[in-house]
């Protein structure tokens, strides 16, 4: 089983659309960071997290070829907007993709892209179906279901779901603050994959100060911090963090 970063940046990706790097090098390839989605692949199964705008590149990228399941973080547009590019998926298989989601992420995507959940015509059919998240999430591995835990955090104004994967991943790529009755979920895990926008505040994501904290709280085998802003060169990350924790690139792959 494998878990791979396919896009570690903020909302407007580095480079934004206008070619600015911000503080970023870029000589240095690992900072040309896509908007955050990530996957997650068996023997049986490719799942995806989110649909960034960037994820027709981020799948040809990383040759990509089928995919079986969608899990949301939240509703916001640099973790949907990329819905469309599923299309293949349903044409290549023949089947509807079943997605899940919180209430507020499934009422976001039913008004925004109500054609991909509703028979149109022969010529457009569904390609989606819509699922609660439930306590009842897995992936198949051959015979095998992997049980997936689901925590939700604060995100702003919003909520956002934490997917754990075999008590040893944790990915939260948008996060504010998580409440403390939560905190054993996260603690002594392999790999806490965390977002990490920039140095100064911002009300809907942690900076470096207070993603340090976190992962020290939390104590993971190896942290690597994703949603990284224009303001985070990957080679001033690297100098400055301890050695269990790293900045995310895209394509970044771990084994579990």
């Amino acid at each position: 089983m494998k878990f791979m970063i396919l896009g570690c940046g903020s909302s407007m990706g580095v480079p934004r659309t206008d070619g600015f790097f911000g503080k970023c090098d870029p000589k240095n390839p690992k900072n040309y960071r896509s908007r955050c989605s990530a996957l997650i692949q068996t023997n049986s199964e490719t799942v995806l997290i989110d649909t960034s705008p960037d994820l027709r590149q981020q799948l040809i990228n990383n040759k990509i070829k089928n995919v079986n399941k969608v899990f949301y973080s939240h509703m916001h547009a640099d973790q949907t907007h990329g819905i469309n590019d599923l299309r293949v998926f349903y044409l290549k298989n023949k089947k509807t993709i079943p997605v899940y989601a919180d209430n507020e992420t499934r009422k976001y995507l039913l008004n925004s892209f109500k054609y991909c959940f509703i028979n149109n015509s022969k010529e457009y059919p569904a390609i989606l179906k819509l699922n609660k998240i439930n306590t009842k999430l897995f992936i198949k591995d051959g015979v095998k279901k992997i049980p997936v835990k689901t925590v939700k955090v604060n995100h702003g104004n919003v909520n956002s779901i934490c997917y754990i994967f075999k008590d040893k991943l944790a990915y939260i790529s948008d996060v504010s603050s998580i409440s403390a009755n939560k905190y054993n979920h996260f603690k002594n895990l392999k790999y806490l994959i965390i977002d990490c926008l920039w140095l100064r505040y911002h009300p809907s994501h942690l900076n470096l100060e207070n993603s340090l904290k976190l992962i020290k709280l939390f104590n993971p085998k190896k942290a690597i911090l994703t949603n990284l802003h224009s303001d985070l060169d990957y080679d001033f990350l690297k100098k400055i963090l301890p050695k269990n924790i790293i900045p995310a690139y895209d394509g970044l792959t771990l084994k579990l």
